[in-house]
């Protein structure tokens, strides 16, 4: 076995984390860490390990760093073991594995093994969730806010705040959830495959998620302040299936809008896509090193 640690020292609370990572590792002869001079970088670091034979590869970082490992695992033999390093690691948590360096390299290196389901839209891989429309415009104010402010979740959750008090636009969008369309005019839709962050939130579909299906959260179209008031009551397990959003859920999702391109975010990040949304599961797609039920850890 050839273990290589994938370190993203951008991630999540960066330097200081990334030390702790780089101490746990000392302790296990013959891992490997590569760290990623930019995030720009990252999946050329994935594929020069690939091509070398490494196995597990075990990513550092946060959901947007697993979720571009997950992205060049998905459907290889290859296992993906994980060392949370950023400000929620939903993905981390959802498999029960511990923040603590040394405990989440030992399940990386010598844990179980757990075929795990992912997500597409347009083909881009992601692991809890791929939304368009104002949790998009959320991401670009985070960013900003992060460079004044640092990475936590207070900050995190302010963005919210700022971007629904400033931008606001409903979308006219044709959904269509396996075969049966949909129109509707929303400020967001939001498609989720994270049973555990759906549940973490008290919102409805955990249920059909893990019966292997896809789950997409309409927001009502009720206008800037009442929409800023249900992200809130969402941050405290207040919001109500029909009333601040409606549920639909299906294994294949296709989003239409009249724009030619749009931003699509998926577990913290946001690129630019052309339409139509296509998001689809792949089940078991993707084999992940869990904490064995002994290790005491979960």
């Amino acid at each position: 076995m050839r273990a290589c640690i994938i370190l993203n020292p951008a991630s999540g609370r960066g330097d200081h984390r990334g030390d702790a990572i780089r101490a746990a590792a000392a302790k296990f002869p013959g891992v490997e860490i590569r760290e990623v001079p930019s995030p720009s970088k990252l999946g050329d670091t994935v594929d020069t390990a690939l091509a070398e034979g490494c196995d597990p590869i075990i990513a550092a970082g946060g959901d947007g760093t697993i979720g571009a490992l997950a992205a060049a695992l998905a459907g290889t033999d290859v296992a993906l073991g994980i060392l949370p390093m950023g400000t929620f690691n939903y993905f981390a948590r959802s498999l029960g594995l511990p923040e603590d360096p040394e405990q989440a390299l030992t399940a990386a290196l010598e844990g179980d093994t757990r075929a795990v389901s992912v997500g597409e839209v347009n083909g881009r891989v992601f692991l809890n969730n791929a939304s368009l429309g104002a949790y998009a415009s959320v991401l670009s104010v985070r960013e900003s806010i992060y460079k004044n402010w640092g990475r936590s979740r207070l900050a995190a959750y302010w963005s919210v705040i700022v971007a629904m008090t400033t931008i606001y636009k409903s979308l006219k969008m044709t959904i269509t959830v396996d075969g049966k369309t949909h129109r509707v005019k929303s400020p967001m839709a939001f498609v989720a495959i994270s049973a555990y962050q759906l549940e973490q939130f008290d919102l409805d579909g955990a249920d059909a998620v893990s019966d292997g299906k896809l789950a997409l959260l309409v927001a009502r179209d009720v206008g800037r302040l009442h929409l800023l008031w249900r992200a809130v009551r969402i941050f405290f397990r207040g919001a109500r299936s029909g009333t601040d959003y409606v549920l639909l859920t299906g294994e294949d999702i296709t989003i239409e809008t009249k724009r030619s391109k749009r931003l699509i975010a998926h577990d913290g990040e946001k690129e630019r896509m052309p339409g139509p949304y296509r998001f689809h599961l792949r089940k078991d797609a993707l084999t992940v090193r869990v904490p064995r039920p002994t290790d005491g850890v979960r």
